[in-house]
């Protein structure tokens, strides 16, 4: 079994990133807004701050108290909508309760939406135009290409359906000429459709859902989600020793994580060439 190594491609993706700022008349800028004091969400704006560095970009953050009302959080995106020099706004979700987080990405300048949330970009990606594509699902895409896995004719399995993740996945495979299916709770005969799978996404958020009798021998088994173990280690959905049988997957963590905040560099930086009339 092989490994696909998104730390070491994200390096590489940054270092492209880095080289493409350099010769921008402005440095690419980043704005990220963290309401409230959710451990597990600064730690996600503590490395996109470390990657803009990295890449030599110009960034800044928000940090607003868990009661900042809809309208201090709307007002605040408003300004960076119109600032010249942020060219990507990031809300970091999930947002407390009694915000409205469908209208808070909504209210993002689609040409700013580095994370690909608002609808305009999602139809855009939806029918095959250039643009912004959902950061997680593209660096899957960038890790199958990376080691030279073509999806085109394949059988393609993703597990979950959500919009962040399974439904996006699913538009960038069939725009690769994979056969796609999407499997979710109310699924039947899980296990049949997993074993049918040349390319398997798992982005369920189940620890060891995914055992070695849902696995194809030589499949590819694309490992999204984290969560922890008994003992506190972060893990995905495949259980422990239960893709042994497949030909490449993605560790957890150092697989699919690294090239989320990865892409979303990629995106700052082709925003930044569009506002600066580049592309």
């Amino acid at each position: 079994m092989n490994i696909l190594d998104g730390k070491l491609l994200a390096e590489k993706v940054k270092n492209q990133a880095r080289e493409a700022a350099a010769n921008l008349p402005r440095k690419p800028g980043l704005a990220v807004i963290l309401v409230g004091n959710d451990p597990a969400s600064q730690v996600y704006v503590n490395g996109k701050r470390k990657d803009c560095e990295a890449c030599g970009f110009y960034s800044e953050e928000y940090t607003l108290l868990a009661g900042t009302t809809q309208e201090e959080l709307m007002e605040l995106i408003a300004v960076l909508n119109g600032r010249e020099d942020i060219d990507g706004i990031l809300v970091q979700l999930p947002l407390p309760e009694h915000l409205d987080e469908r209208a808070v990405l909504e209210a993002i300048r689609p040409d700013k939406d580095v994370d690909c949330f608002h609808p305009m970009n999602i139809g855009r990606l939806f029918i095959g135009e250039s643009g912004f594509q959902p950061c997680t699902p593209a660096g899957v895409m960038a890790l199958l290409d990376e080691y030279h896995i073509d999806p085109a004719g394949k059988r393609a399995v993703i597990l979950g359906r959500s919009n962040l993740v399974g439904k996006p996945m699913a538009i960038l495979l069939l725009q690769r000429d994979a056969t796609v299916t999407i499997c979710h709770s109310k699924t039947p005969n899980l296990k049949e459709i997993c074993r049918e799978a040349d390319i398997l996404v798992s982005a369920a958020g189940h620890r060891g859902l995914v055992t070695a009798d849902m696995i194809k021998p030589g499949a590819v088994v694309v490992d999204v989600s984290i969560n922890r173990n008994e003992a506190g280690k972060l893990c995905g959905d495949v259980a422990p020793g239960g893709a042994e049988q497949a030909s490449y997957l993605t560790p957890v963590p150092g697989g699919v994580g690294p090239m989320t905040r990865a892409i979303l560099m990629r995106n700052t930086l082709w925003a930044a060439r569009q506002h600066q009339n580049l592309n």
